[in-house]
């Protein structure tokens, strides 16, 4: 088994190269007007393999734009033409060698103000979010869901899913931890997010902040490792 530090070092080497895959993503202007989400979505996981030979993925890929913004995960809305003056968020879970990365970004298309505001919103809100956890040491999924929430409203927006937040590492995440809603960042889960799994290793955690905006009709997407980096 990878030691404790060796698995940080593995999480943490995977989102940088789902970093850089979101840095070519902007450089090559995949993300358009005209363009379809599914075409989109297509054209990144191609990217993923040609830069790292990411064949992979953990979980369903998804590039959303306009009023799709506001549908949580796991909904699948209608595939859609990206417009002139748009807002479009990527979700992607890339394998890198049985290591998950989960990685979101927003971006905007054109200069409705509105749409800029929630965008340069969402990394200020995971920093928040991240410093609640780094100074309560033994903060609960509940109270973590309970803090995101507030900022949320703080600062005018709603929360677009039933958590913001879950368990990742060694793939498959979803059979490191026993009850369900023990993997997520959600009001259902009491216990401490600083812990260890069945097998003794430390839970390392994704912090998802997804901000809508009811009356506009869109939302945006931002998230990355919680407890690392």
């Amino acid at each position: 088994m990878t030691d404790e530090s060796g698995r940080a070092a593995r999480l943490l080497e995977a989102q940088a190269k789902a970093a850089k895959l979101f840095a070519e993503i902007e450089s090559r202007g995949l993300i358009a007007p005209g363009e379809v989400e599914r075409a989109v979505s297509d054209r990144i996981r191609d990217l993923a393999n040609e830069m790292f030979g990411t064949t992979r993925h953990w979980h369903k890929r998804i590039v959303r734009s306009g009023p799709n913004t506001l549908k949580p995960y796991r909904e699948n809305p209608p595939d859609r033409i990206i417009g002139e003056d748009d807002i479009v968020f990527a979700d992607f879970g890339p394998l890198f060698e049985e290591w998950e990365a989960d990685f979101g970004r927003t971006f905007v298309l054109g200069d409705d103000p509105a749409k800029h505001r929630l965008r340069d919103a969402l990394p200020p809100t995971f920093a928040a979010g991240r410093h609640a956890f780094e100074t309560t040491p033994d903060i609960t999924g509940r109270q973590l869901h309970a803090e995101v929430k507030r900022l949320a409203a703080e600062g005018g927006w709603e929360l677009g899913g039933w958590h913001a937040g879950h368990l990742v590492g060694e793939f498959p995440h979803e059979t490191i931890d026993g009850a369900k809603v023990e993997s997520y960042i959600t009001p259902d889960n009491d216990t401490p997010l600083r812990r260890t799994d069945r097998a003794g290793r430390r839970c390392h955690w994704i912090l998802e902040i997804h901000l809508v905006d009811r009356a506009g009709e869109f939302g945006g997407f931002f998230e990355e490792l919680l407890d690392l980096g």
